[in-house]
C-alpha cells in the first residue's frame, strides 16, 4: 500500500503543528534558564507523566518489541526488563520523591546535595556523571535515529524520490537519509521551545498514538475472529522454564536463527541476569536522561511520585495494544510480508512498518504513521533536552560563565542542541541496527552506572572520590566492552556475545572502584551528610548520621518505610505486568486469563491506595 493523499495530509499537518508549537512556546521558554530546561517547575504531574510516557513510546523500541512479540510470544513481556522497565515502580514508590527533594536541575547538580561543593573527588564526580549523561544521550539519539530511518524507508520508497535528491545515496544509507530529514523537525521545535514545547508536543502525539493503537487493536481482533494463529507450542504462555523451548522450524525457520542470535535460548539464565541487574539498576535511581529531567521538573516530591506512577498506567496498555495487534496481523499474513534486509537476511524489526503498510486502511495509516513519527520526535526531543541541560547548566554555567545572562544561555542552548544532534547522527551512521545499540546501552553502559549510584543513596560513608572511581571504571569498561567481546570471540575464549552476560563483570569492577576510592579519602563533610539525610530522608545504612541529626533535632524521625516500600515494589511490579498482559489477552481472545488479570489489577489498585497513595508526602 502506498500513502494516499489523506495520509500525507495528516502527516504534513502534524509536522506543521510541531513547528507552530515551537514558535508558540518560544516566548515562555525564553523567560529564564529554568523555564527553558525545566518548564519553570510549574507543569502539573499528569502532564509531565503523559510526556514521560510518550518519550518512552519510541519508534525504535516499539519496532524491537513487535519483533520480540512475534518471535517470543507472551514470553516477550519479560525481555524489556533489560532496561529494566520495572525501575518505574521503584521510582514511583520512593526514589522519585527522594530525587525531587534536592530541588536540583540535573543529576550532576544533585550530587552537590550529596557530596558538597568541596573535597576529594567532588569535581571528578561532577565531571564523570556529565560524561555518562552525554554518552547515554548520544547513544539514545543514535538508537532513535536508526529506528526512524528503517521505519520510514518502508513508506517512502527510495526509487520514488531519489530523482529529486541532488546527490547520490547508497542503498545502505537510505535509512540514515530519512533519519536526518525527520530529525531536523524534531530538533527545530525542541530547541526553540524547550521543555514547554516538548511536553505540549508529547501530549498531542499521545492523543494521536492512542487513536492509532486502538484502531490497530480493533483491526487485529476483526482479522483474528474465527481463526487460529500458527505459532509454536508455548508461544501464548507468559511463563517459562530454564530453556525457551520455542521451535519455529516448521513455521518461520528464521525465527529460530533470531533466538540463537539474541542469546535468549537459555531463558532461565537470561531472566536471572535481567532480574539481578534490574534490581540493582532500579535501586540506583533514574539514569541522567529525559526520565530524570521530568522528575526534577515536577512541582513537589509528592507530585514526582504521582507522575512516575502514572507513566506505566497510560503507557503499557496503549503501547501493547499496538504491539500485539501488529504481531497478530503479521502472524496471520506472514507470507505477504517482505522482511528481508539489504543483505538478504530476515530482519524482524521490519515487521512493524511492513504490517502497518500492508494492513491499515487509508486514514488510519496516516494516523498511525504520524503517531509513530511523533514517538520518535518525542523521545528525540526529550533526550536532546537532557543533553542540553547538562552542557549548559553543569559545564557552561558552572565552569565557563556563571554570570551569563538569560539571553546568552538561551542562545547557547540553541547552539548546543544543533551540535548534540549532529554528533548523535554521526554515531547513528556507525551502528548496524537498533538491537546492537540497545544491547550496548542496557547491558554495557548501564553496568558501569549501577554500583556507584546505588551506594550514593543507601550508605553514608560513600563519598565523591568513591563515586568518581566507581563510575570511571564502569564507564571505561563499558566503552571497551565491545572490543573485548569481539576479541574473545575471535580467539574462541567466549561464545556468548550478549552484553548482558558481561554486566556482572562491569558491576564488580565498578564496585571495587567505589570501595577503593571511598576508603582512599576521608568521609564527606558531616554537615553535608546531615543536610542530605534530613532533607532527602532515605533509608539504608545511615545510623551514624541519624544519631547526629537527632542530637541537633530530637524530634526528627528517620525513614522507617523500607519494608512497606519493598512490599509496594513487589505489588507494583505485578501490577505493571498485568497492565502489559491486559491488551495482549484481550486482542488474542484469551477470556479466562483476561478476567484473572482484571481481578488482579483491581486488587492491586485497592491495596496500593492504602499503602502508597494515602501515605504520599513531600
Amino acid at each position: 500500500m502506498k500513502l494516499q493523499l489523506v495520509d500525507i495530509l495528516i502527516l504534513v499537518g502534524y509536522l506543521i503543528t510541531m513547528i507552530l508549537v515551537g514558535f508558540w512556546m518560544r516566548k515562555k521558554a525564553k523567560q529564564n534558564k529554568e523555564s527553558y530546561l525545566m518548564g519553570g517547575k510549574s507543569l502539573p504531574w499528569y502532564m509531565l507523566g503523559l510526556s514521560d510516557a510518550s518519550d518512552m513510546f519510541d519508534i525504535s523500541g516499539t519496532m524491537w518489541m513487535v519483533a520480540l512479540c512475534f518471535v517470543y510470544g507472551l514470553k516477550s513481556i519479560w525481555v524489556p526488563w533489560l532496561w529494566p522497565v520495572f525501575n518505574q515502580v521503584f521510582m514511583m514508590m520512593f526514589l522519585s520523591k527522594w530525587l525531587r527533594r534536592s530541588n536540583a536541575n540535573t543529576g550532576a547538580e544533585w550530587l552537590q546535595t550529596r557530596f558538597g561543593l568541596k573535597g576529594p573527588g567532588v569535581r571528578g564526580s561532577h565531571i564523570i556523571v556529565i560524561a555518562f549523561a552525554l554518552i547515554s544521550c548520544l547513544g539514545f539519539l543514535a538508537y532513535g535515529f536508526v529506528g526512524l530511518g528503517k521505519f520510514m524507508q518502508v513508506f517512502i520508497p527510495w526509487d520514488s524520490i531519489k530523482d529529486y535528491v541532488p546527490f547520490a545515496v547508497s542503498e545502505k544509507y537510505v535509512p540514515h537519509f530519512y533519519g536526518i530529514v525527520f530529525t531536523l523537525f524534531a530538533m527545530f521545535y525542541s530547541i526553540l521551545g524547550g521543555m514547554h514545547s516538548i511536553v505540549l508536543g508529547d501530549v498531542i502525539k499521545y492523543i494521536i498514538m492512542t487513536i492509532g493503537c486502538i484502531a490497530i487493536a480493533v483491526i487485529a481482533m476483526q482479522n483474528l475472529a474465527g481463526k487460529t494463529l500458527n505459532v509454536p507450542e508455548g508461544w501464548s504462555d507468559p511463563f517459562f522454564s530454564w530453556n525457551l523451548n520455542l521451535d519455529w522450524s516448521r513455521i518461520a525457520a528464521d525465527a529460530n536463527k533470531k533466538i540463537a542470535a539474541d542469546g535468549y535460548s537459555l531463558f532461565g539464565l537470561f531472566f536471572m541476569m535481567m532480574l539481578l541487574k534490574g534490581i540493582f539498576a532500579s535501586l540506583a535511581g533514574p539514569a541522567p536522561n529525559y526520565d530524570m529531567q521530568k522528575v526534577l521538573s515536577t512541582r513537589s516530591p509528592k507530585e514526582a511520585s504521582k507522575m512516575t506512577g502514572f507513566v506505566s498506567i497510560i503507557l503499557l496498555p496503549i503501547r501493547y495494544s499496538m504491539i500485539t495487534g501488529l504481531t497478530v496481523l503479521a502472524l496471520l499474513y506472514y507470507n505477504q510480508l517482505y522482511l528481508k534486509g539489504p543483505d538478504g537476511v530476515t530482519d524482524f524489526e521490519r515487521i512493524l512498518p511492513a504490517a502497518v503498510n500492508n494492513f491499515l486502511p487509508v486514514g488510519i495509516l496516516g494516523i498511525v504513521l504520524t503517531g509513530l513519527l511523533g514517538a520518535f520526535m518525542g523521545t528525540f526531543s526529550g533526550t536532546l533536552n537532557a543533553a542540553q541541560a547538562y552542557i549548559t547548566n553543569d559545564i557552561y554555567l558552572k565552569y565557563v560563565n556563571p554570570n551569563a545572562s538569560t539571553k546568552k544561555v538561551i542562545r547557547l542552548n540553541y547552539v548546543v542542541g544543533v551540535v548534540v544532534v549532529a554528533v548523535g547522527v554521526f554515531f547513528g551512521f556507525l551502528a548496524n541496527d537498533v538491537n546492537e545499540i540497545l544491547q550496548w546501552i542496557v547491558g554495557g553502559l548501564y553496568g558501569g552506572y549501577v554500583a556507584a549510584n546505588c551506594l550514593k543513596w543507601y550508605w553514608w560513608r560513600f563519598n565523591a572520590n568513591g563515586f568518581f572511581w566507581g563510575m570511571a571504571v564502569g564507564v571505561a569498561g563499558a566503552l571497551l566492552m565491545p572490543g573485548a567481546i569481539e576479541w574473545g570471540i575471535s580467539h574462541q575464549y567466549i561464545t556468548q556475545s550478549l552484553p548482558l552476560y558481561w554486566w556482572p563483570v562491569l558491576f564488580v569492577l565498578s564496585l571495587a572502584g567505589c570501595f577503593i576510592g571511598t576508603y582512599a579519602s576521608p568521609a564527606t563533610d558531616t554537615d553535608v551528610l546531615k543536610s542530605f539525610y534530613k532533607t532527602v530522608r532515605p533509608w539504608g545504612f545511615w545510623k551514624p548520621i541519624h544519631q547526629l541529626v537527632v542530637q541537633d533535632d530530637p524530634g526528627f524521625v528517620g525513614n522507617k518505610r523500607f519494608r512497606l516500600d519493598m512490599f509496594n515494589v513487589v505489588i507494583g511490579i505485578i501490577g505493571q505486568l498485568c497492565f502489559t498482559l491486559l491488551p495482549m489477552y484481550l486482542i488474542l481472545g484469551m477470556t479466562g486469563p483476561l478476567w484473572m488479570v482484571i481481578a488482579l489489577i483491581v486488587a492491586i489498585v485497592l491495596v496500593l491506595k492504602r499503602t502508597w497513595w494515602d501515605k504520599l508526602e513531600d
